[in-house]
């Protein structure tokens, strides 16, 4: 019987932490030298297909890494735990994986479970590396142990508002979820209007997370008759609030944050979503012609994991991790926190296959990397 990825990591994570260590590495390579880092993200919950993805596609590189004798001769060990998309499950864990003495926190998932987590690491100076939908008060220059791989959220609200505005689609409005991601994706679109010089919202509404609990936004939206809508929220409300609305008889654009996710949100849409627009951060799992891509997929079809872009995320994330490695390891010779944090701060223009990562970018630096991409009926990705 073919045992499935997904199956056995939820299982070993519902029972507390997977370790990919030297235990599953040759005997010979046990005695290497090794980094370890540690991870929070949701493997239950309401984001619990985003979660399993990143994490998935970060496990890719290391294994791939560490079978080749790790970067720089060091093995990059993962201790992983479950927070079920729970901010106050992801600062614990985040407290429990620096109680256990990791190297640097990496890749936990979620705004408020980003920000939760961030505020055990930063009294102790932990690197807090690659999280996924951080909020931007955690890109703010003085936090010098934060180090982003995807672009802000103010990167993707310019981009989808400048898109709006192209189309003369002045009248836009925002449905957000009632929740710390929800609230700062609709302070980016406000700022993003600002800076474009464009008219305010007309209108924006909040409804509850991961519920189909939407008829008194799609109401308050209606009656408004706005041309666009920017959705900030995962994919079962958004799926609700999109139906909802074009029973009204909406035919206007539904713009989404990156964090929805394309393949959950098609599960829940089916043919329904066709026309709607989602932001993307990362090159397609299907741009065979990028060079991470070709890289990422040639690791991918050894496996029994399907792509998707959280996983291409996942993917990059480590591979740049492993890059700061390699160039503390080279440079000062001693890949400890201090020379990590000094080599991801030299991390400013790396090429990873064609897609350049800086990981200290300013506001609006990142707004070039972001893909505005149409979804068909039948799922495919046009650009």
């Amino acid at each position: 019987m073919k045992i499935h990825r997904r199956a056995l990591l939820a299982s070993a994570l519902s029972a507390g932490a997977v370790v990919w260590s030297p235990a599953i590495w040759p005997q010979a390579a046990r005695g290497a030298r090794k980094i370890v880092i540690g991870q929070s993200v949701p493997l239950t919950g309401a984001a619990d297909q985003i979660g399993l993805a990143y994490l998935n596609g970060a496990k890719l590189y290391f294994d791939e890494i560490n079978a080749k004798n790790g970067a720089a001769g060091y093995k990059i060990e993962v201790k992983a735990l479950d927070d079920g998309y729970n901010p106050a499950k992801a600062a614990a864990n985040a407290k429990q994986l620096i109680d256990e003495d990791v190297d640097a926190l990496f890749g936990f998932v979620g705004t408020a479970s980003c920000d939760a987590a961030f505020a055990v690491a930063k009294p102790g100076n932990t690197l807090f590396f690659a999280p996924f939908a951080a909020s931007d008060s955690l890109r703010e220059a003085s936090l010098s142990n934060a180090f982003h791989i995807r672009p802000a959220l103010a990167d993707e609200a310019y981009k989808m508002v400048r898109h709006c505005a192209t189309l003369n689609q002045n009248r836009i409005a925002v449905f957000a979820e009632d929740d710390a991601m929800g609230r700062a994706g609709l302070a980016a679109v406000n700022q993003a209007l600002i800076d474009l010089k464009l008219p305010p919202l007309v209108a924006s509404a909040i409804s509850p997370v991961n519920s189909d609990k939407v008829d008194v936004a799609v109401a308050a939206l209606s009656k408004a008759k706005p041309q666009a809508i920017i959705q900030v929220s995962l994919f079962n409300t958004s799926a609700a609030f999109i139906r909802a609305m074009r029973k009204t008889g909406f035919a206007g654009q539904f713009l989404n944050f990156s964090v929805v996710g394309i393949d959950p949100l098609f599960t829940a849409l089916g043919k329904e979503i066709g026309g709607v627009v989602i932001s993307q951060v990362v090159p397609s799992p299907r741009s065979v012609g990028t060079p991470i891509i070709k890289e990422y997929l040639d690791v991918l079809n050894r496996t029994d994991q399907n792509p998707s872009y959280e996983s291409v995320e996942g993917y990059i994330a480590a591979r740049t991790f492993a890059e700061g490695v390699r160039r503390s390891a080279t440079g000062s010779g001693k890949p400890d926190r201090a020379g990590l944090q000094k080599a991801f701060e030299s991390i400013t223009d790396y090429d990873v296959g064609s897609f350049r990562v800086n990981l200290r970018a300013k506001k609006y630096e990142s707004v070039r990397l972001i893909d505005l991409v149409t979804i068909t009926p039948d799922g495919k990705v046009v650009r």
